[in-house]
């Protein structure tokens, strides 16, 4: 099994174990040594795991305490049906707005804080998981330093349907294993527009970069096509040499 398909196991026994009731709302995992042992795997394996379940709202990893297990009063089944193209043209508003805000308010030990999530989206030794967990609090960040609590709940929903759809999940995931220089690229121009104080700057860097990434799902979505084409080609093509040969 593959290092990326091992974890993901790893997290989907975590999760079983956390629906059965183990592990209940409010309750510390075992250390990863622990769970290391008991699943039968190494503990960074178990990181990555425990990495990719915060980013999917189970769990909240809490520096020098430990991982607690969430409060999930709503399913996916809650949240709007929407596309991850809806959702891409409205995070490209909604987030442009708060990173303007953001921009009159940020304080240097933010500015930091924001620098560092870009080196970890960049880390060349991290994972999909660990890049899309710093994107995560890049983004929500920015919300939070705005001041406005409703700006900061929208953005806090729009990353539950980024993660919680499957529909989302699946396109966000493909384009954002493809794209990270360039999204490494557009989260320093944001973090450069917003070290300069400068709300019109960080509203169209922000923009910029959902509009890029609207146009690679486009491109993902066109290619998936053309696949299905040719693979349906070929099946007819088959069909009918082996008609033909009777």
């Amino acid at each position: 099994m593959s290092e990326q398909r091992l974890y993901q196991s790893v997290a989907a026994s975590i999760r079983a174990m956390i629906e059965s009731g183990e592990f209940p709302a409010g309750s510390r995992l075992p250390g990863e040594r622990d769970l290391a042992e008991r699943l039968g795997v190494s503990r960074v394996t178990i990181r990555e795991a425990e990495i990719a379940l915060e980013a999917q709202g189970w769990i909240a990893i809490r520096t020098g305490s430990g991982v607690y297990v969430l409060q999930r009063t709503e399913s996916a089944a809650s949240l709007p049906n929407v596309t991850a193209f809806d959702l891409t043209a409205a995070r490209a508003i909604i987030e442009a707005e708060a990173a303007a805000l953001a921009a009159a308010h940020i304080t240097d030990a933010d500015l930091l804080e924001l620098e560092e999530l870009v080196l970890a989206m960049s880390d060349p030794t991290g994972s999909d998981e660990s890049a899309a967990m710093a994107d995560q609090k890049f983004h929500l960040a920015i919300a939070r330093i705005g001041g406005n609590p409703v700006i900061e709940f929208c953005v806090s929903m729009i990353w539950r349907i980024r993660n919680e759809l499957p529909q989302v999940r699946k396109v966000y995931g493909r384009v954002c294993h493809n794209d990270g220089e360039a999204r490494t690229n557009e989260h320093a121009d944001i973090l450069a527009a917003l070290s300069r104080r400068d709300p019109q700057a960080s509203r169209t860097a922000m923009r910029d970069h959902f509009h890029r990434l609207f146009e690679a799902m486009l491109e993902a979505t066109e290619s998936d096509a053309l696949a299905e084409v040719r693979r349906r080609t070929e099946h007819d093509r088959s069909r009918f040499l082996a008609t033909t040969r009777i």
